[in-house]
């Protein structure tokens, strides 16, 4: 059932997903287990706007979870799908024009031999990266199940009420279906593609059919594995099969007369199973491109690609925050750093450490249990990742230097893991994505620029490399702006001077955690060569 998007907002004390779960309980009553799913054809990159349905259901798993009810969580990799196009951004483009029309389980890998097809290559290249995000569903591989002949029943029924579900379908079609339409694909067994039409039903188990190559042959589904639901029918047959309770789908399948539409129509007619409790999640874009990523088109980004920039607790954190049924931009900009402060900032409410206010308190917290992938047991070290930036830059780059600068900070082995994978997104972030603002590099000798600033700025920048004794920085602030006075010399122009001076720019990271960082002598050994 389609449910408006008011049900599942969240509210002042409870999470969007703590809603659902409640919803799913109402829905189906209390049963001794509740399974929920998810599932995509592996037809190119799995990006990580498909990892929002993902993470939605983990979310909603987490939410029944929260209510002592147990749970099954399931992801279909519908690896028995045609090959039907070639992605944008995959290599041996030549090799995979060849295989068009054959199952993807069995289209060759493009990359090489690091796996079995092309299907369990973009499968795996998920499945390695969830425990990372503290995702773990049980994979259901439909290609297997087809072969070993799980669903015979369920192509049985299908055939056997073809009628009633093409009367279904067509409700929703400008042209209604062909005569010979059937709700069964068969893949030739001498050519293995699906140019095949079925020519006779025995209204039961047996299927004759012709290939486009020639072949021709008669088969039993219950031994032989070639034949397949079509996708409108194999959805609905499925949540039948497996008891699916509570399944989500993108806006596309989601509008009236899209594949949730007739499948909720068609499980409950054809196979008299409730449609599964259901909600929209809407698309994601990369910010600065415009529109939905498309792994056709090749405009994606990866979870292993998210996870070179962003830590797994902050990727979570970005889908728990916002509804499914809103839309949002994965950023790679300056974003990256307001993301982090506030989930820096949600933990440190979760911990009592900052205040928020007493009627959004428990949401707050709530928000936190379901972004992490493991909940500290106390409040841990938060090296900030503006502050990252500017050591690692400051120490060119060194993740083994920047690690010794937080170190003493870092009391636990939760605090050490932290820190060696902000260390490591952060590195990633400047080399990849950084904009130019927030890159630099301190100089080894005085730029064509710095060389230019007039007498009476070179003599304060002097004047002031030689009174910085001490190692306090409120008395270098202090000694700045005395020094910058004492020369007329407005102290914000006296900035852009020891910036233009330090790093040839006219701003930058705080001037005198530059200095302190890099050391006094090798500051008085820029303002030397003045």
């Amino acid at each position: 059932m389609a449910i408006k998007e008011d049900f599942y907002e969240s509210t002042e004390k409870e999470h969007w997903a703590d809603n659902v779960a409640k919803k799913v309980v109402e829905s189906r009553g209390n049963l001794s287990s509740y399974t929920v799913a998810a599932g995509i054809t592996p037809s190119g990159v799995v990006h990580i706007g498909n990892f929002r349905e993902i993470i939605t259901v983990d979310l909603v798993a987490k939410g029944l979870k929260k209510l002592g009810k147990k749970v099954r969580f399931i992801y279909s990799w519908d690896d028995y799908d045609v090959f039907r196009k070639v992605p944008a951004n995959f290599p041996n483009k030549d090799l995979l024009e060849k295989k068009l029309r054959l199952p993807i389980v069995d289209v060759p890998d493009p990359f090489g031999d690091c796996h079995k097809s092309y299907a369990e290559h973009n499968e795996k290249e998920v499945e390695k990266y969830l425990p990372l995000l503290d995702v773990h569903p049980n994979f259901l591989y439909q290609a297997k199940k087809y072969r070993a002949c799980e669903y015979a029943e369920g192509m049985k029924t299908a055939l056997q009420k073809k009628e009633q579900i093409k009367k279904i379908l067509d409700q929703w079609r400008e042209e209604s279906l062909e005569e010979n339409w059937s709700p069964v694909r068969v893949f030739c067994e001498k050519c293995n593609t699906d140019d095949t039409t079925i020519t006779a039903y025995d209204g039961k188990y047996s299927l004759t059919y012709s290939c486009q190559c020639g072949f021709k042959d008669t088969f039993d589904f219950r031994k032989k594995g070639i034949g397949k639901l079509q996708w409108r029918v194999d959805w609905p047959m499925r949540w039948s099969h497996e008891k699916v309770v509570f399944e989500p789908s993108g806006k596309e399948h989601s509008s009236e007369g899209g594949s949730n539409t007739t499948a909720e129509d068609i499980v409950k007619e054809i196979y008299g199973f409730p449609a599964p409790f259901h909600i929209m999640y809407e698309f994601i874009s990369i910010k600065g491109t415009g529109g939905k990523m498309s792994s056709s088109k090749g405009n994606t980004i990866d979870l292993k690609e998210m996870l070179s920039i962003y830590e797994p607790s902050v990727i979570r954190y970005l889908f728990v925050r916002t509804m499914p049924s809103k839309s949002f931009e994965i950023s790679f900009d300056g974003d990256v750093i307001t993301l982090y402060d506030a989930f820096d900032r949600l933990e440190r409410i979760y911990f009592g450490t900052e205040e928020v206010a007493e009627n959004i308190l428990e949401q707050q917290k709530r928000m936190y249990e379901l972004s992490s992938v493991k909940v500290p047991d106390k409040m841990p070290f938060q090296p900030g990742f503006r502050h990252m930036t500017t050591v690692l830059q400051l120490n060119l780059l060194d993740e083994k230097k920047t690690f010794g600068y937080f170190a003493p900070e870092a009391k636990t082995p939760f605090d050490k893991g932290r820190l060696k994978t902000r260390i490591s997104c952060a590195k990633n972030w400047l080399e990849n994505y950084a904009p130019e603002q927030f890159l630099f590099k301190v100089q080894d000798t005085p730029s064509e620029a710095a060389l230019r600033l007039p007498a009476e700025h070179k003599a304060a920048l002097k004047k002031l490399a030689s009174s910085l004794t001490s190692d306090s920085e409120d008395e270098w602030a202090e000694k700045f702006k005395e020094i910058a006075g004492g020369a007329g010399i407005p102290v914000t122009d006296f900035f852009k001077s020891a910036y233009l001076l330090l790093l040839n720019k006219e701003r930058g990271p705080k001037l005198f955690q530059i200095i302190k960082n890099i050391g006094v002598k090798k500051f008085q050994d820029l303002v030397g060569q003045l």
